[in-house]
Protein backbone atom coordinates (compact mmCIF):
# COMPACT_ATOMS: atom_id res chain seq x y z
CA UNK A 1 0.00 0.00 0.00
CA UNK A 2 2.83 2.41 0.78
CA UNK A 3 4.44 1.75 -2.60
CA UNK A 4 1.11 2.23 -4.37
CA UNK A 5 0.49 5.45 -2.49
CA UNK A 6 3.88 6.85 -3.52
CA UNK A 7 3.18 6.03 -7.17
CA UNK A 8 -0.53 6.78 -7.46
CA UNK A 9 -1.38 8.84 -4.39
CA UNK A 10 -1.43 12.04 -6.43
CA UNK A 11 -4.46 10.69 -8.32
CA UNK A 12 -6.54 10.23 -5.17
CA UNK A 13 -9.81 12.16 -5.22
CA UNK A 14 -9.81 14.84 -2.54
CA UNK A 15 -13.06 15.41 -0.65
CA UNK A 16 -14.45 12.13 -1.96
CA UNK A 17 -17.34 12.28 0.51
CA UNK A 18 -18.69 15.35 -1.28
CA UNK A 19 -18.75 13.45 -4.58
CA UNK A 20 -20.64 10.58 -2.93
CA UNK A 21 -23.20 13.00 -1.51
CA UNK A 22 -23.61 14.62 -4.93
CA UNK A 23 -24.25 11.17 -6.43
CA UNK A 24 -27.02 10.63 -3.89
CA UNK A 25 -28.44 14.07 -4.63
CA UNK A 26 -28.60 13.23 -8.33
CA UNK A 27 -30.33 9.96 -7.43
CA UNK A 28 -32.96 11.76 -5.37
CA UNK A 29 -33.62 14.19 -8.22
CA UNK A 30 -34.00 11.33 -10.70
CA UNK A 31 -36.36 9.56 -8.31
CA UNK A 32 -38.45 12.70 -8.03
CA UNK A 33 -38.60 13.15 -11.80
CA UNK A 34 -39.22 9.51 -12.69
CA UNK A 35 -39.01 6.76 -10.07
CA UNK A 36 -39.00 4.01 -12.71
CA UNK A 37 -35.65 5.14 -14.08
CA UNK A 38 -33.91 3.62 -11.08
CA UNK A 39 -34.86 0.14 -12.29
CA UNK A 40 -32.46 0.69 -15.20
CA UNK A 41 -29.63 1.72 -12.87
CA UNK A 42 -29.44 -1.22 -10.45
CA UNK A 43 -26.45 -3.54 -10.23
CA UNK A 44 -28.14 -6.36 -12.16
CA UNK A 45 -25.48 -8.80 -13.46
CA UNK A 46 -28.04 -10.54 -15.67
CA UNK A 47 -28.64 -7.27 -17.55
CA UNK A 48 -24.96 -6.31 -17.53
CA UNK A 49 -23.82 -9.44 -19.38
CA UNK A 50 -26.53 -8.67 -21.95
CA UNK A 51 -25.06 -5.30 -22.82
CA UNK A 52 -26.31 -2.88 -20.16
CA UNK A 53 -22.78 -2.15 -18.94
CA UNK A 54 -23.73 1.27 -17.53
CA UNK A 55 -25.19 -0.57 -14.54
CA UNK A 56 -21.62 -1.20 -13.33
CA UNK A 57 -21.51 2.47 -12.37
CA UNK A 58 -25.05 3.86 -12.15
CA UNK A 59 -25.99 1.78 -9.07
CA UNK A 60 -23.88 4.22 -7.03
CA UNK A 61 -26.47 6.93 -7.83
CA UNK A 62 -29.27 5.00 -6.12
CA UNK A 63 -29.68 6.76 -2.75
CA UNK A 64 -30.90 5.40 0.59
CA UNK A 65 -34.67 5.57 0.91
CA UNK A 66 -36.17 8.27 3.13
CA UNK A 67 -39.68 9.68 2.91
CA UNK A 68 -38.86 12.99 4.57
CA UNK A 69 -36.70 15.70 2.98
CA UNK A 70 -35.57 16.65 6.49
CA UNK A 71 -34.13 13.19 7.18
CA UNK A 72 -32.55 13.10 3.73
CA UNK A 73 -30.64 16.30 4.49
CA UNK A 74 -29.62 15.03 7.95
CA UNK A 75 -28.42 11.72 6.50
CA UNK A 76 -26.39 13.41 3.76
CA UNK A 77 -24.79 15.82 6.21
CA UNK A 78 -24.00 13.02 8.68
CA UNK A 79 -22.23 10.81 6.14
CA UNK A 80 -20.39 13.81 4.71
CA UNK A 81 -19.14 14.69 8.21
CA UNK A 82 -17.90 11.24 9.18
CA UNK A 83 -16.46 10.60 5.72
CA UNK A 84 -14.53 13.87 5.80
CA UNK A 85 -13.21 13.05 9.28
CA UNK A 86 -11.94 9.68 8.02
CA UNK A 87 -10.29 11.27 4.99
CA UNK A 88 -8.50 13.85 7.15
CA UNK A 89 -7.32 11.18 9.60
CA UNK A 90 -6.35 8.45 7.13
CA UNK A 91 -5.33 10.60 4.21
CA UNK A 92 -7.08 10.91 0.84
CA UNK A 93 -5.35 7.85 -0.66
CA UNK A 94 -6.37 5.42 2.08
CA UNK A 95 -9.91 6.75 2.15
CA UNK A 96 -10.17 6.39 -1.64
CA UNK A 97 -8.92 2.81 -1.44
CA UNK A 98 -11.45 2.03 1.29
CA UNK A 99 -14.47 3.43 -0.59
CA UNK A 100 -13.61 2.13 -4.06
CA UNK A 101 -12.64 -1.32 -2.78
CA UNK A 102 -16.06 -1.52 -1.12
CA UNK A 103 -17.70 -0.70 -4.45
CA UNK A 104 -15.50 -3.18 -6.32
CA UNK A 105 -16.28 -5.96 -3.85
CA UNK A 106 -19.99 -5.20 -4.22
CA UNK A 107 -19.77 -5.55 -8.02
CA UNK A 108 -17.86 -8.82 -7.66
CA UNK A 109 -20.44 -10.02 -5.13
CA UNK A 110 -23.26 -9.39 -7.61
CA UNK A 111 -21.61 -11.65 -10.18
CA UNK A 112 -20.89 -14.27 -7.53
CA UNK A 113 -24.59 -14.15 -6.72
CA UNK A 114 -25.44 -14.72 -10.38
CA UNK A 115 -23.09 -17.71 -10.57
CA UNK A 116 -24.61 -19.33 -7.48
CA UNK A 117 -28.13 -18.63 -8.75
CA UNK A 118 -27.34 -20.31 -12.07
CA UNK A 119 -26.22 -23.41 -10.16
CA UNK A 120 -29.20 -23.70 -7.82
CA UNK A 121 -31.87 -22.29 -10.15
CA UNK A 122 -30.89 -22.54 -13.83
CA UNK A 123 -34.34 -21.39 -14.91
CA UNK A 124 -34.04 -18.01 -13.16
CA UNK A 125 -34.81 -15.19 -15.57
CA UNK A 126 -34.80 -11.41 -15.83
CA UNK A 127 -37.42 -10.84 -13.16
CA UNK A 128 -35.64 -12.95 -10.53
CA UNK A 129 -32.29 -11.24 -11.13
CA UNK A 130 -33.90 -7.79 -11.12
CA UNK A 131 -35.42 -8.56 -7.73
CA UNK A 132 -32.15 -9.84 -6.26
CA UNK A 133 -30.21 -6.87 -7.68
CA UNK A 134 -32.14 -4.54 -5.34
CA UNK A 135 -30.01 -5.88 -2.48
CA UNK A 136 -26.81 -4.62 -4.12
CA UNK A 137 -26.86 -0.94 -3.25
CA UNK A 138 -24.88 1.66 -1.33
CA UNK A 139 -26.72 0.85 1.91
CA UNK A 140 -24.01 -1.42 3.29
CA UNK A 141 -21.30 0.78 1.77
CA UNK A 142 -22.63 3.57 3.97
CA UNK A 143 -22.69 1.21 6.92
CA UNK A 144 -19.05 0.32 6.30
CA UNK A 145 -18.19 4.04 6.44
CA UNK A 146 -19.94 4.34 9.79
CA UNK A 147 -18.25 1.21 11.17
CA UNK A 148 -14.87 2.57 10.07
CA UNK A 149 -15.65 5.82 11.88
CA UNK A 150 -16.73 3.92 15.01
CA UNK A 151 -13.44 2.00 15.13
CA UNK A 152 -11.28 5.04 14.33
CA UNK A 153 -13.07 7.39 16.75
CA UNK A 154 -14.70 5.08 19.32
CA UNK A 155 -15.09 7.79 21.96
CA UNK A 156 -16.62 10.41 19.68
CA UNK A 157 -20.10 11.44 20.82
CA UNK A 158 -23.15 11.87 18.60
CA UNK A 159 -26.61 13.10 19.57
CA UNK A 160 -29.08 10.27 19.10
CA UNK A 161 -32.48 11.71 18.16
CA UNK A 162 -30.79 15.15 18.41
CA UNK A 163 -30.55 15.24 22.22
CA UNK A 164 -29.27 11.91 23.62
CA UNK A 165 -25.43 11.83 23.74
CA UNK A 166 -24.07 8.40 22.79
CA UNK A 167 -20.53 7.29 22.11
CA UNK A 168 -20.02 6.10 18.55
CA UNK A 169 -18.54 2.77 19.65
CA UNK A 170 -21.88 1.75 21.19
CA UNK A 171 -23.72 2.62 18.00
CA UNK A 172 -21.10 0.61 16.11
CA UNK A 173 -21.85 -2.41 18.29
CA UNK A 174 -25.58 -2.00 17.64
CA UNK A 175 -24.89 -1.78 13.90
CA UNK A 176 -22.78 -4.92 14.12
CA UNK A 177 -25.62 -6.80 15.85
CA UNK A 178 -28.09 -5.65 13.19
CA UNK A 179 -25.73 -6.81 10.44
CA UNK A 180 -25.33 -10.21 12.13
CA UNK A 181 -29.11 -10.51 12.38
CA UNK A 182 -29.46 -9.69 8.67
CA UNK A 183 -26.87 -12.34 7.81
CA UNK A 184 -28.74 -14.99 9.79
CA UNK A 185 -32.27 -14.35 8.57
CA UNK A 186 -31.68 -13.20 4.97
CA UNK A 187 -31.66 -15.33 1.79
CA UNK A 188 -28.34 -16.21 0.18
CA UNK A 189 -28.24 -13.33 -2.29
CA UNK A 190 -28.66 -10.78 0.51
CA UNK A 191 -25.94 -12.54 2.55
CA UNK A 192 -23.57 -12.19 -0.40
CA UNK A 193 -24.48 -8.49 -0.77
CA UNK A 194 -23.78 -7.82 2.91
CA UNK A 195 -20.47 -9.68 3.00
CA UNK A 196 -19.27 -8.16 -0.28
CA UNK A 197 -20.14 -4.60 0.75
CA UNK A 198 -18.44 -4.94 4.15
CA UNK A 199 -15.39 -6.84 2.93
CA UNK A 200 -13.48 -3.56 2.62
CA UNK A 201 -14.04 -2.91 6.33
CA UNK A 202 -12.74 -6.37 7.25
CA UNK A 203 -9.71 -6.28 4.93
CA UNK A 204 -8.69 -2.70 5.64
CA UNK A 205 -8.74 -2.95 9.40
CA UNK A 206 -7.24 -6.43 9.62
CA UNK A 207 -4.38 -5.17 7.46
CA UNK A 208 -3.86 -2.02 9.50
CA UNK A 209 -4.10 -3.82 12.84
CA UNK A 210 -6.87 -1.54 14.09
CA UNK A 211 -9.05 -4.52 15.01
CA UNK A 212 -6.21 -6.09 17.00
CA UNK A 213 -7.12 -3.90 19.97
CA UNK A 214 -10.48 -5.70 20.25
CA UNK A 215 -9.00 -9.20 20.64
CA UNK A 216 -9.83 -10.58 24.12
CA UNK A 217 -6.17 -11.33 24.80
CA UNK A 218 -5.20 -7.76 23.85
CA UNK A 219 -7.93 -6.30 26.07
CA UNK A 220 -6.69 -8.37 29.02
CA UNK A 221 -3.09 -7.36 28.32
CA UNK A 222 -3.98 -3.64 28.35
CA UNK A 223 -5.96 -3.98 31.55
CA UNK A 224 -3.13 -5.86 33.21
CA UNK A 225 -0.62 -3.23 32.06
CA UNK A 226 -2.73 -0.39 33.39
CA UNK A 227 -3.16 -2.17 36.71
CA UNK A 228 0.59 -2.60 37.12
CA UNK A 229 1.60 0.82 35.84
CA UNK A 230 -0.90 2.91 37.78
CA UNK A 231 0.54 2.39 41.32
CA UNK A 232 4.11 3.05 40.17
CA UNK A 233 3.24 6.48 38.76
CA UNK A 234 0.43 7.51 41.08
CA UNK A 235 1.08 11.05 42.29
CA UNK A 236 4.65 11.20 40.96
CA UNK A 237 3.93 13.53 38.08
CA UNK A 238 5.56 11.10 35.65
CA UNK A 239 3.81 9.94 32.50
CA UNK A 240 4.06 6.82 30.38
CA UNK A 241 2.93 8.22 27.03
CA UNK A 242 3.38 11.58 25.33
CA UNK A 243 2.34 12.63 21.80
CA UNK A 244 5.29 14.00 19.82
CA UNK A 245 2.97 16.49 18.05
CA UNK A 246 0.56 17.93 20.61
CA UNK A 247 2.35 16.88 23.80
CA UNK A 248 -0.75 15.34 25.39
CA UNK A 249 -0.27 12.48 27.84
CA UNK A 250 -2.50 9.85 29.42
CA UNK A 251 -3.01 12.28 32.31
CA UNK A 252 -4.68 14.79 29.98
CA UNK A 253 -7.15 12.14 28.81
CA UNK A 254 -7.12 8.64 30.37
CA UNK A 255 -9.03 7.24 27.37
CA UNK A 256 -6.53 8.61 24.83
CA UNK A 257 -4.65 5.95 22.85
CA UNK A 258 -1.00 6.20 21.82
CA UNK A 259 0.95 4.33 19.13
CA UNK A 260 4.53 4.29 17.87
CA UNK A 261 5.12 5.12 14.19
CA UNK A 262 7.21 2.56 12.32
CA UNK A 263 8.21 5.15 9.70
CA UNK A 264 9.72 7.65 12.16
CA UNK A 265 13.30 7.47 13.37
CA UNK A 266 13.59 7.01 17.14
CA UNK A 267 10.91 5.99 19.59
CA UNK A 268 8.39 8.68 18.75
CA UNK A 269 4.87 8.17 20.02
CA UNK A 270 1.67 9.78 18.75
CA UNK A 271 -1.90 10.08 20.01
CA UNK A 272 -4.74 8.73 17.89
CA UNK A 273 -5.47 12.21 16.50
CA UNK A 274 -1.96 12.59 15.03
CA UNK A 275 -0.94 8.99 14.28
CA UNK A 276 -2.03 9.23 10.63
CA UNK A 277 -1.48 12.94 10.04
CA UNK A 278 1.97 13.73 11.46
CA UNK A 279 5.09 14.43 9.39
CA UNK A 280 7.47 11.46 9.51
CA UNK A 281 10.80 12.21 11.19
CA UNK A 282 13.84 10.78 9.43
CA UNK A 283 17.32 10.02 10.79
CA UNK A 284 19.46 13.16 10.92
CA UNK A 285 16.56 15.46 11.77
CA UNK A 286 14.89 15.47 8.34
CA UNK A 287 11.20 14.88 7.64
CA UNK A 288 8.97 13.68 4.85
Amino acid sequence: MSNLERRFGKYAIRNLSLFLILCYAVGYVLTYLNGNILTYMTLNPYAIVRGQVWRLFTWVLIPPRFDSLFFIVIMLYFYYSIGTSLEITWGAWNYNVYIFSGMLFTVIGAFVMMGITMLINPSAGEFEYAWMALSYSTYYINMSIFLAYAVTFPDAVVLLMFFIPVKVKWLGIVYGILIAADLIRSPYYVKIAILASLLNFIVFFLRSGRLFRFKPSEVLRRQSFKGKAKPAHMGTGRTIHRCAVCGRTEKDDPSLEFRYCSKCAGNLEYCRDHLFTHVHVQAGGGSE
